[in-house]
């Protein structure tokens, strides 16, 4: 048998497909885990990212530390983390919050220097205007720069949530759940089946992630937001 037979015999082998370490349920894991992750990763990057692109206050330095996130390996970060996670619980501790803070940590810099960009790139000539018509700043953020702002925004938090998606497999090698339960299982029994079917739910849950991002993109920039923006122009102008 082959390897594309093997692997598209334990894809289509209804076994694989039920009980607690069915197909399903690790996709379950795998969408929790890089949800809560991609979740808390805007939560801390989105404001920061905004906040310089409103103000330009330290964006070299936001964005170079961004860089430096950016080329930290996360299995290395992983292992920094596990001893002290393990310290606070030695359950999830283990299997769950080195994982986590890892993806976090990847997910950051791209959500943050989009979003940075994103506002900082809106005219300046039409951000003007609006604060001379008497809007308050976070009138003008709201408003004016993350209206223009988010096809930027959200192709940053697109590049993290592929990024997450296709690297929360790491957390298998420490008992985590998630599809990457069946490449650690699959290498350990030397099962090339479940290991490259474990490749190809990973690479189609991704380009999903991807594909839904590049809809959404698409849709905020139909032609109606642009007559939306336009008019928002105008009547800044």
């Amino acid at each position: 048998m082959n390897l594309v037979e093997a692997t598209v015999r334990w894809l289509t082998d209804a076994a694989h497909w039920a009980g607690p370490a069915g197909i399903p349920t690790r996709l379950v894991e795998h969408l929790a885990l890089s949800g809560a992750s991609l979740g808390i990763a805007v939560a801390i990057a989105l404001p920061v990212g905004i906040w310089i692109g409103h103000t330009g206050r330290f964006a070299s330095l936001a964005v170079n530390t961004a860089n430096v996130w950016r080329a930290l390996p996360s299995l290395a970060v992983i292992g920094i983390v596990l001893p002290f996670t393990v310290a606070i619980d030695p359950q999830l501790g283990f299997k769950v919050y080195p994982t986590l803070i890892a993806m976090v940590v990847l997910a950051v810099p791209p959500i943050l220097v989009n979003a940075q960009a994103g506002v900082a790139g809106v005219d300046r000539d039409l951000v003007e205007a609006a604060r001379a018509m008497g809007m308050r700043e976070r009138q003008v953020v709201r408003s004016i720069e993350l209206p223009l702002a988010m096809p930027a925004i959200l192709s940053g938090i697109r590049s993290a949530a592929v990024q997450v998606v296709a690297t929360a497999t790491l957390g298998a090698i420490f008992g985590s759940g998630g599809l990457g339960r069946y490449l650690v299982e699959g290498i350990a029994q030397r099962d090339d089946g479940m290991t490259f079917g474990a490749v190809v739910l990973v690479a189609v849950l991704a380009l999903s992630v991807e594909g839904a991002f590049v809809l959404l993109l698409r849709l905020l920039r139909s032609p109606g937001l642009v007559r939306v923006q336009t008019g928002a122009r105008s009547g800044a102008a």
